[in-house]
């Protein structure tokens, strides 16, 4: 028995090969571990650490006749904040390289197993790794509590005194004040890193990603390239290089990261999801069926499988003319309903994949009631930039002899007129619309609208008038809802507050209009924006900004 302790433990084995799997769950069964739950597959290891809580999890790190890896699965879990901090996993592999070792010791696994091993070396990494667990216990317990500034104090109380795991809790300092919008510390934190871990690929890219926080994406860029220069295979690196080009409208060149990275990590479902869905608005459906299709393998009852996968199948299926398929990406997204009946996502879902249906019948003309219930929806509070991008996807699928010419440009007036906020945006509308030549000449046009009025609103400030500037924002951003607008109108309201009469009332109303009307974006190009971090250790708990905290200039080189 490693500790006492052990036998009240539950530990969930991953291994492909059915001897291999009764052997070392004999193992672990010897070691005094209470409890052990054996499974063959990566992806149902997957949904039971989604459900379920297991203070050890012993993967294989390879699976024959599987592009799925138990690193995908590590890297997966953490990223969603699925796995406590005060989990032990250990990875068994044929092979490790002694960057794997490093990289194992110092962040995202507690360990290797080099097959083929004994009981006894099995007992000592778990030893090993419950007794890390029991060295950072104030550290961890503050982090799955969600006590941020808490476990803050702790971490950089061992980094400063070069404790024990001091470079660990050097990264997961830094990590936590990324999470409290405090990127100019967090990069001082990682470039300290860097200096002590010249060859941790994480560490520089902590540093690109604290700068592209500050907004200085160029310098985040070069960082990342250098890193890449350094470790050509990091997927983490692609990742985030590929975020970097979606935020500089570069969506070719963002894709090219993603395809990368889902290429290096092909069981990584996430990667996979956002590789196809980037593709799919760039027009390459060959490599957006493959990684969505790859995605929906992996298992659509995941909570990381997002059902906008299904649809974009549907709709690639759709213009291969395939009715079966779109019938079958139909029902799953029935299916998804019924398990959340209060969805609007999915509901809207359903309605999209209802339409394509119907155009694939021998009456296409049936969908036009569905395509025109959608029109009303645009103004909306709910209706989001993802919302909008399926309705443009939509109708530019219905022929143009059946499509009410009139209602396809309103549609694509009003929601250009609303999201337009950014060059980015306009450019993933255009996407979606799939840069047809009409589609785009009405978003072009709406963009030089909202540049007009914004330029006139300013060139009314600087002549003293800013009540007019204010009032013409306000009343163009009620009628568009076109935040951009809104928050300029906020913004010259408070400015001017003393030659605006009603200031505080007005500037009120449009940030109420805000508030209600716009949702946050949690697409863009397809690309998940849910505060993921590639490279990041990720951490469980909601950070909340805090006061300055315990970081003092005299850190450990």
């Amino acid at each position: 028995m490693i500790d006492r302790d052990i036998h009240l433990a539950r530990a969930l084995l991953v291994e492909g090969n059915p001897l291999l799997r009764s052997v070392a769950s004999a193992q672990l069964r010897d070691t005094g571990v209470g409890h052990v739950t054996a499974i063959n597959r990566v992806k149902d290891a997957r949904l039971l650490l989604e459900r379920e809580h297991f203070d050890i999890v012993l993967c294989n790190r390879e699976f024959e006749d599987s592009d799925y890896s138990g690193q995908d699965l590590l890297d997966e879990l953490r990223r969603e904040k699925l796995l406590p901090h005060s989990t032990v996993f250990l990875m068994v592999t044929s092979q490790a390289s002694y960057h794997q070792v490093v990289e194992a010791a110092e962040s995202a696994l507690d360990g290797f197993l080099l097959r083929p091993y004994t009981a006894a070396t099995l007992g000592s990494k778990l030893l090993e790794a419950r007794n890390r667990k029991r060295e950072l216990g104030a550290v961890l317990r503050a982090l799955d509590a969600g006590e941020s500034q808490v476990a803050l104090v702790h971490a950089v109380k061992r980094f400063q005194e070069q404790q024990p795991y001091w470079a660990y809790c050097g990264r997961l300092a830094a990590e936590l004040m990324m999470t409290m919008q405090r990127p100019d510390d967090a990069q001082k934190l990682f470039e300290h890193l860097v200096k002590a871990k010249p060859t941790a690929t994480w560490a520089h890219l902590g540093v690109a990603r604290a700068q592209a926080a500050l907004g200085d994406n160029p310098a985040a860029r070069r960082t990342v390239q250098a890193a890449l220069a350094q470790d050509p295979n990091s997927a983490d690196a692609h990742d985030l290089m590929g975020r970097l080009w979606v935020e500089q409208c570069d969506f070719e060149a963002a894709l090219n990261e993603y395809r990368s990275a889902a290429n290096l990590t092909p069981g990584c479902l996430l990667r996979n999801q956002h590789a196809g869905a980037l593709a799919f608005y760039q027009g390459q459906a060959d490599d957006a069926l493959k990684f969505l299709e790859r995605t929906l393998g992996m298992g659509a009852q995941s909570k990381l499988f997002d059902p906008l996968s299904l649809l974009l199948i549907a709709m690639l299926r759709f213009d291969r003319n395939d009715a079966t398929q779109v019938a079958a990406m139909r029902e799953q997204l029935r299916r998804h309903l019924g398990r959340q009946p209060d969805s609007l996502r999915l509901a809207r879902f359903l309605k999209a994949a209802d339409v394509l249906a119907a155009l694939l019948t021998p009456q296409p003309e049936s969908a036009l009631p569905l395509l025109r219930e959608g029109l009303d929806t645009v103004g909306h509070d709910d209706f989001d930039l993802e919302a909008a991008n399926i309705a443009l996807s939509l109708w530019e699928r219905v022929p143009a002899q059946l499509r009410p010419a009139a209602d396809h440009e309103a549609l694509l007036e009003r929601v250009a007129l609303r999201f337009c906020t950014s060059k980015a945006v306009g450019e993933v509308l255009c996407a979606a619309a799939r840069r047809a030549e009409e589609a785009v000449a009405v978003i072009r046009r709406c963009q030089a609208r909202l540049l007009a009025t914004s330029e006139k609103a300013m060139e009314l400030a600087l002549k003293g008038e800013p009540a007019q500037a204010v009032q013409l924002l306000l009343e163009e951003g009620e009628k568009t809802l076109n935040a951009k607008q809104l928050e300029m109108a906020t913004l010259l309201a408070r400015k001017h507050a003393a030659a605006v009469p009603d200031a505080e009332t007005l500037a009120a109303r449009a940030t109420a209009l805000v508030r209600r009307t716009v949702q946050a974006g949690g697409h863009i190009a397809g690309i998940q924006r849910s505060g993921r971090s590639p490279g990041g250790l990720q951490l469980r708990g909601q950070a909340q900004p805090v006061p300055e905290a315990p970081l003092s200039h005299d850190l450990p080189a």
